[in-house]
């Protein structure tokens, strides 16, 4: 135990973990609240901790959203005429489940919240309409049934109509459980029941639907993270980088789109992020644009190849580099490091197969080219989305060059693009399962044989006095450019 915490745990983390929690206990101290929700606090991250599900950074930010429930509630019991009641805990759930798209972590900060809400209110001299209905457990099960509601039905949400229609349901279930616990004919009969119960827990998760609505992008800005709701602004092709890659590098916009649509299929298919798979895939390319012409996807009309006249190591430089320029593109547009990390791993450290070769036979031996320096910097992919982008880029661009395309030939060519790929190591650093690898092999065949599937050739009209004959249907697959290699890691 001891030396697992001397290798996880630094100086700097344990002193802000530490002046963190004097801080809550000097509040909990000045406010009268109970010094067990201090306690509590340390617990859950000790818990967090152990279970490797993260780092003190996410352990501060779930103590800051913490405080703020403490000192919101305060506030308003304290400072305002506002019935406790519509304090909008199930806010805080919400925010979790959007901002770390975790239900597990989720379920375990709607239950501490609800725990430190209702010790709040039943243990405060200002709530008195609280102290007098209810013991402690059952608005401490009130609220947690409501923010569990939040958590499963906000969850994935996309559109501000999801966030609030996730609120109704945090009101019905709350009014529920309430009428469950307190079902006396003469509280029902009374004449302020639905004024001073019933109408502050009904509007209690639409109340919490707007404070997330309001809050959600201060919270993303300031904890660094990505959620539905920004992705969706990174994937409009109104985004100024977005812009300049359909304009400056239209063969790499179309390859993205591409390889986009079946990343997120497969991403469905294993229950990977679908939606930053996408957006991710959309990215993954950016710093072709700089240097366009030396990517055969660009090289338009048929043209001379750049890399025909250029020595094996100098297009090797040019390939290298477009990941690096990504990255510059990357800060410079203020992408997040979610974003970054396609850009840098969707090629792993793959090998640059056919500039190698090119550069063995121009040296006349092995010896004299190391395979290293024809190797991208990697890092592998670390995580599924990214793997999935990585085997997608590959084996589209393999597909594109395949003659005469069935669904049979798709088929081996992914197939073998992805055993290739595994056998190389790529994967090794990402959880991925064989299984998952096989669901992934299925949904890139799918799509891309919907893609490039033949088509039927048109007979030309044999009757002379019609000019207009019509022409043939196009091949099976677009014409492969004047490229120096099929290799889906060259140019």
């Amino acid at each position: 135990m001891k030396e697992f915490i001397q290798t996880h745990i630094s100086f700097k983390d344990a002193a802000l973990v530490f002046f963190t929690l004097l801080l809550l206990i000097l509040f909990c101290q000045v406010v009268g609240f109970s010094l067990i929700i201090p306690l509590l606090l340390l617990f859950l991250g000790v818990h967090i901790f152990f279970l490797r599900k993260a780092d003190f950074r996410l352990f501060l930010q779930l103590g800051l959203l913490l405080s703020l429930n403490v000192a919101g509630t305060n506030y308003i019991m304290q400072h305002t005429v506002i019935q406790p009641l519509f304090i909008p805990v199930a806010g805080f759930s919400m925010l979790v489940i959007l901002l770390y798209n975790d239900a597990e972590l989720a379920f375990l900060m709607a239950f501490v919240s609800s725990v430190i809400t209702s010790l709040l209110l039943t243990n405060n001299p200002y709530a008195v309409n609280t102290r007098e209905l209810f013991t402690g457990m059952d608005i401490m099960l009130i609220l947690f049934l409501g923010n569990l509601s939040a958590v499963y039905t906000v969850k994935g949400a996309r559109t501000r109509g999801h966030v609030m229609a996730s609120g109704l349901y945090v009101g019905i279930i709350q009014v529920i459980a309430f009428l469950i616990f307190h079902h006396e004919t003469d509280l029902l009969v009374s004449s302020d029941f639905a004024l001073k119960y019933i109408r502050p827990l009904a509007l209690n998760g639409v109340i919490s639907s707007f404070v997330v609505m309001a809050t959600l992008k201060v919270f993303e800005t300031w904890f660094g993270v990505l959620t539905n709701f920004s992705l969706l602004e990174l994937a409009d092709f109104n985004q100024p980088l977005l812009k300049r890659l359909i304009l400056e590098a239209p063969g790499t916009y179309h390859h993205s789109l591409v390889v986009s649509n079946i990343a997120e299929a497969a991403a469905e298919a294993v229950g990977a992020n679908a939606l930053l798979t996408r957006v991710g895939a959309y990215y993954h390319d950016v710093g072709k644009m700089l240097k366009p012409e030396y990517f055969t996807e660009n090289q338009l009309g048929g043209g001379e190849n750049k890399h025909d006249v250029l020595e094996a190591n100098i297009s090797r430089l040019v390939i290298l580099n477009h990941v690096k320029e990504g990255q510059e593109l990357a800060r410079k547009y203020k992408l997040n490091p979610k974003i970054h990390d396609f850009i840098v791993q969707h090629h792993g450290t793959g090998l640059m197969y056919f500039f190698y070769q090119r550069a063995l036979e121009d040296a006349g031996g092995r010896d004299s080219v190391k395979e290293d320096t024809f190797r991208y910097p990697g890092p592998k992919p670390q995580t599924k989305e990214t793997a999935i982008v990585l085997l997608a880029d590959s084996t589209e661009a393999a597909t594109r060059a395949v003659e005469d395309p069935t669904p049979k030939k798709i088929e081996e060519t992914v197939r073998k693009i992805i055993n290739n790929k595994f056998i190389d190591g790529q994967l090794d650093e990402c959880d991925l399962t064989l299984k998952e690898i096989e669901l992934i092999a299925l949904a890139f065949t799918r799509g891309l044989s919907a893609m490039y599937h033949s088509r039927v050739r048109y007979p030309d009209k044999k009757n002379g006095n019609d000019s207009r004959n019509q022409k043939s249907a196009e091949k099976s697959s677009p014409a492969s450019p004047s490229a120096p290699t099929p290799d889906p890691d060259g140019a």
